[in-house]
């Protein structure tokens, strides 16, 4: 079967589940859009917007395993129930927005601390930014895409190509946070075997993956198993509603959609 009418299929299955999810399909945000989080837990009854998190400007900079094992964040949104003391006692994103901590010789903002004074609510709307007149970050994160090389959905980047280049320089502990820990070999690529006949095997690669999410993001919590399971079945089904592979892709990492990303093995010639 010829590579091109294969992705054509996977195409049309996947623009077929986007549609049988809610009978519309679902507009593509904007680049700089792709991967925000509205954060609205407790913003209203303190009569504040809610709180705007840009996936890109964070995960430039810091591995996701960072803030989703290390500090605690929930994998989905408003799921941690972040308060404002929490952020003055130093937990969340008081780790590192407290006036101490800076990446890149540039000093982070301090974001709920005892020393932002209640009067001034320019720190706050910094953050607590949803339906206010807080300027887009557009500009500046078409200066920080323009130097990466460029994919075609998600963000528009290819952060594995980006990484590798050395654009991006990961930090992967806080003093006083993370755990101190040897460098971990991770296994080599896996072939997986589709389900569907004709479909190009699934490459996955261990080394790349463990470059932002170490293996305690994935295992045991996304992945149970942290063994070859020749009998573990993974549906399109569930990883479009969110489980497996869908915990992160079409959330933060590049969407399904782009299938040739993972179905990269060129399938058989017969």
């Amino acid at each position: 079967m010829k590579k091109w009418f294969v992705f054509f299929l996977a195409a049309l299955l996947a623009c077929g589940l986007s549609l049988a999810q809610g009978g519309v399909k679902k507009a593509r945000p904007l680049p700089r859009n792709y991967g925000k989080v509205i954060i609205q837990n407790f913003s209203e009854q303190a009569r504040m917007a809610s709180v705007v998190f840009d996936h890109w400007q964070h995960r430039a900079k810091y591995t996701c395993r960072l803030c989703h094992v290390d500090l605690g964040f929930a994998m989905s949104a408003n799921a941690t129930g972040i308060r404002a003391a929490d952020n003055s006692n130093g937990d969340y994103c008081g780790a590192c927005h407290n006036g101490k901590n800076s990446y890149d010789s540039r000093r982070i903002f301090s974001a709920c601390t005892k020393q932002v004074a209640t009067a001034d609510t320019t720190t706050c709307t910094r953050c607590h930014s949803q339906g206010t007149n807080a300027p887009p970050a557009t500009q500046e994160f078409a200066d920080f895409a323009a130097k990466f090389p460029k994919k075609r959905f998600g963000n528009g980047i290819d952060w594995i190509e980006g990484e590798a280049m050395g654009l991006v320089k990961l930090v992967d502990s806080l003093e006083g946070v993370a755990s101190k820990s040897k460098l971990f070999k991770g296994p080599a690529d896996t072939t997986i075997t589709p389900q569907v006949m004709g479909m190009p095997d699934i490459v996955f690669s261990h080394d790349k993956h463990g470059v932002w999410n170490g293996c305690e993001l994935c295992h045991p919590e996304v992945f149970p198993s942290v063994q070859k399971d020749k009998s573990a079945v993974y549906s399109m089904n569930e990883i479009f509603e969110g489980k497996y592979c869908g915990a992160c892709h079409g959330k933060v990492a590049f969407p399904m959609i782009e299938c040739q990303r993972c179905h990269a093995k060129p399938v058989a010639q017969q």
